[in-house]
């Protein structure tokens, strides 16, 4: 039986309008009703839009934020947080002065930018939270995640330059379509370990979950399931990690995900979204 629907927020849950559909809404409220727990999955982290989110799929669950850096239960708090290297955010961090580049640098619970400016707006916005930039060195908790934010055309160069220590999981977003997010976390960790977590946290088998996603940072995770779905928006990398396919995130390709979720829970597969 199929137990467990991990969710990806951007182009997947969330689509142009950063608005989530009530169709998918009653979709996921339906599989939590049958008993399928559902969690996100996301690159945002526990904060604003994508908390409330969380809230709304299961609010006594473990969803996963920031690719993986932050394992959190929502309901009584706990988290199972992966901290940076200090000597690889002190590179990051250096690096992000010298080129005059956007670096945001993330706890379980807080974020600052390096470069206050309108992508550190808009993206504080697409977060669901005030514009109220602080820089990195008032961050009191651990440090988890840090994450480039850059031009789409300036994102290769980023991506080639040297992170010992570190993974980098590039996603993008169709509210910022001309924004590439850079995540960045130590080695290992990823949507991928994060979801086998969450797996082992309830007792279900990964080759009893699914995993919904449309971009690169969705593919260690859907590498791990036994239900990897692409949505009909996703990248050419996410629709080659996929086994099932559905629609565009506008169209209420999340919702689609569910029904084959509680089709696959009933041992019945619809032939038309194989």
């Amino acid at each position: 039986m199929l137990g467990l629907i991990c969710v990806d927020v951007d182009g997947t849950l969330v689509g142009t309008g950063n608005v989530v559909r009530e169709d998918v809404w009653a979709a996921l409220a339906e599989a939590r009703s049958r008993g399928v727990r559902v969690a996100l999955c996301s690159g945002r982290p526990a904060l604003g839009n994508a908390l409330g989110y969380a809230r709304r799929l299961d609010p006594d669950g473990w969803h996963v934020f920031q690719n993986g850096a932050s394992v959190v239960n929502v309901g009584t708090g706990e988290s199972l947080s992966e901290a940076l290297p200090e000597e690889a955010l002190t590179l990051l961090l250096d690096r992000a002065a010298h080129k005059g580049r956007l670096l945001e640098v993330y706890t379980d619970t807080e974020y600052a930018v390096t470069q206050p400016g309108e992508y550190a707006r808009r993206h504080a916005e697409l977060l669901g939270l005030p514009y109220q930039p602080r820089s990195p060195d008032s961050l009191t908790g651990t440090r988890v995640r840090a994450q480039w934010v850059v031009p789409q055309a300036e994102s290769p160069v980023v991506q080639a330059e040297p992170h010992p220590g570190l993974d980098l999981h590039p996603a993008g977003s169709p509210v910022m379509p001309d924004v590439m997010f850079i995540s960045v976390t130590r080695a290992g960790v990823s949507k991928g370990s994060a979801v086998t977590r969450v797996a082992a946290a309830y007792g279900v088998l990964l080759e009893n979950v699914m995993m919904v996603g449309d971009g690169h940072n969705d593919v260690t995770a859907m590498a791990v399931v036994g239900h990897p779905v692409a949505m009909g928006n996703a990248d050419a990398e996410a629709r080659a990690a996929a086994r099932h396919f559905v629609g565009h995130v506008d169209e209420g390709g999340l919702a689609e995900a569910v029904r084959l979720a509680l089709s696959l829970e009933a041992g019945t597969l619809p032939a038309c979204i194989q």
